[in-house]
């Protein structure tokens, strides 16, 4: 390389010197918790707190009647019952979540071991990446990685890939303080950390190393905790609020009644009988907070999140953490880069107006016959650097200058090789592309021609000014630039000459005596992704705000957002912003159009990560999706960070989930699984909240009318743990609703039990209640042993019957449980209808899962009291009785299916 000055670079003493006042070139790893801290994590969440709770009270009852030895061993099966549900909910959790993070480990870990050149002691030498200090004097050249932030000393048709920090394929530097760009992203006399050089060469002197970089910087911004908690974290928090308050308070009612009808009562106060009373009393209170808390909505949220987990994978959704499946449906903005999400990060030819020597337009289709089409194929193959990568058939690289990778790919995708034009062509000069010629010259002789041809590209003003041959009007080739640089692409110009003499066409690095023919212009551009605007429309139906945040050119990134069908020209020029203005506007300046801005273009890392951030000052939900390092910090910063699967390894460890086809309409997709995954959640709290109401006011009743509880222990165990997790995985496995994406997403704010989930949890609970309450009156006061002697007569004269009557048989206890059970088995049809607007037996033929669910459910009931025996309190019942509690329970789905029919 040639060099204009002579570097000297630091000396040995200095390379130590400076790595003791600014670090050594590595990045500093982020601390990763420990297994047993991710663990103890799950035990944070407000429904298991509520069962520690629980179960140490219950723990404390269990001790207390086992020593005094009124109970057996069997009174630690409640406590047992909930240490299980507590188990199961934060273990299952736990594996799922590893065994996600464990296909999020870091491929493409950074080499800090790759050499580089550098000049120290006055000599060229290598060394490894990690050593290079400040001060260090750099030797850049085509194909390589930058190792540190530096300033240009020297940039020769220096063009640098910045897109894993600006999302930007191609930047041009100079040292030239006259080309510098003023609205550049980064300076345009600086390489930075992480980049590629592109094309051309150059040296730097190293500015910052390690952390100080700005690569270091946008690395240690995606590595800060940003603890934003989800909307259904927020929203199962104040469910706990709402049943710890509920259930003390209930318990303090239960207290204070029994306290008061002691008093009152005609027995003579004595110490030791009210001791007694009273600490039964506490156990009843204790009771009733222990049947309050639902047992299985751990488990449940749980199953349906991990559920999702694996359904969203075969809909190209990786889930890294779980509750990212369910924060998707409440999201309310969806922040994207633009290259490789919104585009195809890849240049490819829009379209090419190539002329012959009549002005017509022509193309590779008379490649058998037309001059301009072999001079075509010859000019674009052979005066180029770039080539392609054809390993892969079915995914063609272009490799190096991505705009000459365009053109030939454009060859290729006209069944053109390229390779072997070039081959055969022999290259007797080569001026190739620099920022200040702006276009690149190839000699060659031809062996289509048999003559030594002059091929040249560039900026199609700068040629068409050497060209004295011009085969159609200039104001109509103009005309033509101006339409494809309004739409935001990159136009080239191509001109060629046959030397017929043997005089010096190129001298000194610049073209001269040339006599050029213009053969035509092309327009080149990273096209969107053919489902994006769909994608973005369902989006935006759903009430979901999108916002491009690119580091692009401002016209770059609005033509993008008019293709998507973001901006339209006639926009409010307020909804967009360069990141210079937003980074030069305070927050409450902000806050003021946050939620109307459409477009920041020429942003930074840290831009992206201010603008979550304010966005959820204004209680939004924010999802934010991004392939490049630049990325990181807010797709960590956001509620729900979505990465595309071929982004960067950065940008995939900040991420939620990972986008594994890059596709936009994925997107779209997990928004309709989140909200689909939601509603299965409400329906599950919908389902066992009407069980809980119903056991909490028996137990009530129970505690004032002095009768002891019909339902065992372990009985309800089976209940509140193994029937509803089976009905929280039958729920679960509902298929997603389309519908969902008309509606508008909720607020976090909202409560998770919604004003018709309350009046179906009360008004059903209390249904049961009555009837329950009713059948408990009327086995006291009859001798049972058949349902088909059943009297509706004896059931009502009974009901309010509270003179003493005989216990419950063993049989009566049976039924009970039984008729108990399949009150909720059939509603739990009624939570599958819940908010579908249809009915229970709508689309029943596509939900295997939820039916075999149910079969499973049935027949455990069945042999629990078949087998059951003495654990569960229980005794074989008829063939007959079965019969009838199946049909009279469904009752509860038909009463059902006519209230919807009504509605």
């Amino acid at each position: 390389m040639e060099q204009k000055h002579h570097y000297t670079g630091l000396s040995d003493q200095q390379v130590l010197e400076s790595r003791k006042q600014h670090g050594e070139n590595v990045l500093t790893p982020p601390e990763k918790e420990s297994l047993w801290v991710q663990f103890l994590e799950k035990f944070t969440d407000p429904i298991i707190i509520i069962l520690l709770v629980a179960l140490v009270l219950s723990v404390g009852v269990s001790c207390y009647e086992f020593f005094s030895g009124h109970v057996g061993i069997s009174t630690f099966f409640e406590p047992a019952g909930i240490l299980i549900a507590v188990l199961l909910a934060t273990v299952v959790g736990f594996c799922f979540e590893l065994s996600a993070n464990k296909k999020f480990e870091v491929l493409n870990k950074v080499n800090d071991d790759t050499l580089v050149k550098v000049i120290r002691n006055g000599n060229i030498c290598q060394i490894s990446k990690k050593e290079v200090v400040v001060g260090d004097v750099v030797i850049l050249e085509t194909g390589e990685e930058v190792p540190a932030d530096g300033e240009l000393l020297e940039a020769v048709s220096l063009q640098i890939n910045e897109s894993t920090l600006t999302g930007e394929p191609v930047i041009k530097k100079t040292t030239n303080p006259a080309r510098f760009e003023k609205d550049a992203t980064y300076p345009s006399n600086h390489a930075l950390k992480g980049t590629t050089v592109a094309d051309g060469h150059g040296i730097m002197q190293v500015v910052k190393v390690g952390d100080a970089t700005e690569y270091g910087k946008v690395y240690e911004g995606a590595q800060i905790d940003s603890s934003v908690e989800t909307p259904l974290n927020q929203q199962l928090d104040r469910l706990a609020g709402m049943i710890t308050k509920a259930s003390y308070a209930i318990a303090g009612l239960i207290i204070a009644g029994r306290l008061i009808s002691y008093f009152i009562g005609p027995e003579t106060f004595d110490w030791i009988s009210f001791g007694g009373y009273f600490l039964q009393t506490v156990m009843i209170a204790v009771t009733v907070i222990v049947v309050a808390v639902p047992e299985g909505l751990p488990m449940s949220v749980t199953l349906s999140l991990a559920l999702s987990m694996k359904r969203m994978l075969s809909t190209n959704n990786l889930v890294r953490k779980m509750h990212a499946c369910e924060t998707m449906g409440a999201a309310t903005v969806i922040c994207t880069d633009k290259t490789g999400t919104l585009t195809q990060n890849q240049m490819k030819i829009y379209e090419t107006r190539f002329y012959d020597a009549a002005g017509s337009q022509c193309g590779l289709e008379r490649q058998s016959t037309g001059k301009e089409a072999a001079l075509i194929r010859e000019g674009i193959a052979v005066n180029s650097t770039a080539y392609l990568d054809l390993s892969d058939p079915a995914k063609i690289k272009a490799l190096g200058n991505p705009t000459e990778g365009a053109l030939l790919l454009w060859l290729h995708d006209n069944g053109i090789n390229y390779l072997p034009l070039r081959e055969n062509a022999g290259i007797v000069e080569q001026l190739t592309f620099s920022t200040e010629r702006k276009y690149m010259a190839t000699l060659v002789n031809s062996p289509l021609l048999n003559k030594k041809v002059l091929y040249v590209k560039g900026a199609p003003e700068i040629v068409l000014d050497m060209c004295k041959t011009v085969p159609v009007a200039k104001d109509e080739i103009y005309a033509q630039l101006l339409e494809y640089q309004n739409k935001a692409m990159r136009t080239l110009g191509f001109a060629y000459q046959i030397i017929e003499d043997d005089e010096v066409y190129i001298r000194e690095g610049r073209l001269q005596n040339a006599d050029l023919t213009l053969i035509g212009i092309v327009a080149i551009s990273d096209p969107v992704r053919a489902e994006v605007p769909e994608a973005v429309t369902n989006c935006l139906n759903a009430g979901i705000g999108v916002k491009i945040v690119t580091g692009d050119t401002p016209g770059t990134a609005k033509e993008i957002g008019r293709q998507i069908g973001l901006w339209d020209r006639n926009e409010d020029e307020s909804h967009h912003l360069t990141g210079t203005e937003f980074a030069a506007l305070s927050d409450e300046s902000l806050l003021e159009r946050i939620l109307s801005l459409k477009i920041l273009s020429r942003a930074r890392p840290m831009d992206k990560q201010r603008l979550v951030q304010l966005l959820q000052q204004k209680n939004q939900v924010v999802a934010v999706t991004g392939d490049g390092t630049n990325d990181a910090p807010a797709l960590n910063a956001a509620q729900v960070g979505l990465s595309m699967g071929d982004g960067t390894s950065v940008a995939k460890e900040a991420s939620d989930i990972t986008i594994l086809d890059n596709s936009f309409s994925s997107i779209s997709r997990a928004v309709m699984w989140g909200r689909s995954l939601y509603q299965n959640i409400q329906r599950f709290i919908l389902f066992q909240m009407t069980i809980n109401v119903a056991a909490c006011i028996i137990v009530l009743i129970g505690a004032f009318l002095g009768t002891e509880s019909p339902l065992t222990v372990t009985q309800m165990l089976w209940v509140n743990l193994i029937m509803d997790t089976f009905a929280a995985l039958a729920l679960a496995s509902l298929p997603p609703n389309e519908k969902v994406m008309k509606d508008k997403p909720r607020k976090t704010t909202d409560y998770i039990i919604s004003k018709p989930m309350a009046k179906g949890i009360m008004g059903t609970g209390i249904i049961f209640v009555a009837l329950l309450f009713g059948l408990l009156q009327y086995f006291k006061h009859a001798d049972v042993t058949s349902l088909s002697a059943f009297s509706p007569a004896d059931f009502a004269s009974n009901f309010f019957n509270f003179g003493a009557g005989g216990g419950l048989s063993s049989y009566e206890l049976s039924l009970f449980f039984t008729i108990f059970v399949l009150l909720q088995f059939w509603n739990m049809f009624n939570a599958k209808a819940f908010l579908s607007g249809k009915s229970a037996f709508a689309s029943l033929g596509k939900c295997s899962g939820f039916l075999a669910i149910a079969a499973v459910i049935l027949f455990g009931q069945w042999l629990i009291v078949t087998v059951g025996g003495e654990m569960f309190k229980v005794e074989p019942l008829r063939w007959n009785d079965w019969g009838i509690i199946i049909g009279s329970t469904s009752l509860v789905l038909w009463i059902g299916e006519v209230v919807r029919l009504f509605k």
